[in-house]
């Protein structure tokens, strides 16, 4: 089984209230390989929602309580962000799954950049929370822009 972000299999739930669709991807679920996830909302954000970063660091750092995930008001979800990345974890265990494809960029599933918390179109290096996470336990992560060797 490989765990997927829900958006890159069409679910609105990117917090635009749209989605990601990749047709690619999307085939995996069709053909019962898959189980979808969505970190923010399964940590209790809405749909559509403010958008979020991780200001000065990365998931790491959030898992460690080093930093934050903020949105450009400055209100903090970084609860939520981790609540989420936990309930994904728990759903990929139980799928016995070793393989993730999950949204690049994203303050939640992004793996190996995101953006740099100045909501500016930054991009740094580094890991979303759920990202993060699912490495720390032994999962590869993938996105949409390299999972093509797992075809």
């Amino acid at each position: 089984m490989i765990v997927i972000s829900a958006c890159l299999c069409g679910v609105n739930c990117k917090y635009n209230g749209k989605n990601n669709l990749n047709e690619e991807i999307l085939k995996f679920l069709q053909e019962g390989r898959a189980v979808l996830i969505c970190p923010e909302q399964m940590g209790g954000l809405e749909t559509p929602r403010i958008p979020h970063e991780i200001c000065g660091g990365d998931g790491g750092d959030v898992l460690d309580e080093k930093t934050k995930v903020i949105n450009p008001k400055g209100g903090d979800s970084s609860l939520q962000f981790i609540k989420g990345a936990h309930e994904s974890l728990n759903i990929a265990k139980k799928v016995g799954a070793k393989v993730a494809i999950l949204k690049a960029k994203s303050p939640s599933c992004g793996c190996g950049e995101i953006y740099d918390g100045n909501f500016s179109a930054t991009k740094i290096k580094g890991n979303g929370v759920t990202a993060e996470l699912f490495l720390r336990n032994g999962i590869k992560v993938y996105t949409e822009k390299n999972f093509h060797s797992l075809k």
